[in-house]
């Protein structure tokens, strides 16, 4: 069991930069892959970006490669998720999840524990 908590949301200007943070409880973070969906009003949750348990591998959705960065710290049990260069469209809930597995996934449905949610909106 590991309980997920995002923080870093907030109100920039398009072209500025957030840095989120999702904190894991529990002893065992580094056993888990992690992952950044989010989901826009009205719309499907959908994925962000991805890593490995040891943070070894990577995988970004078409929309956000080269503009956000996922990376974790384990002694810490903490994923980030750096976003620069935001657009309008990227206004979302962002949620990080975890998954008992050592390979990442790009689907929703391979995550058991997810993070409340913290709200994103970029300003045109």
């Amino acid at each position: 069991q590991v309980q997920l908590v995002e923080s870093g949301g907030g109100l920039v200007q398009a072209g500025g930069s957030l840095r989120l943070s999702c904190v894991a409880s529990g002893r065992t973070f580094s056993s888990y892959a992690m992952g950044w969906f989010r989901q826009a009003p009205g719309k499907e949750r959908e994925f962000v970006a991805a890593i490995s348990r040891g943070g070894s591998s990577t995988s970004y959705a078409d929309s956000v490669k080269g503009r956000f960065t996922i990376s974790r710290d384990n002694a810490n049990n903490t994923v980030y998720l750096q976003m620069n260069c935001q657009k309008p469209e990227d206004t979302a809930v962002y949620y990080c999840a975890a998954r008992g597995s050592v390979a990442l996934s790009t689907h929703n449905f391979n995550y058991a524990y997810w993070g409340q949610g913290t709200q994103v909106a970029i300003a045109s």
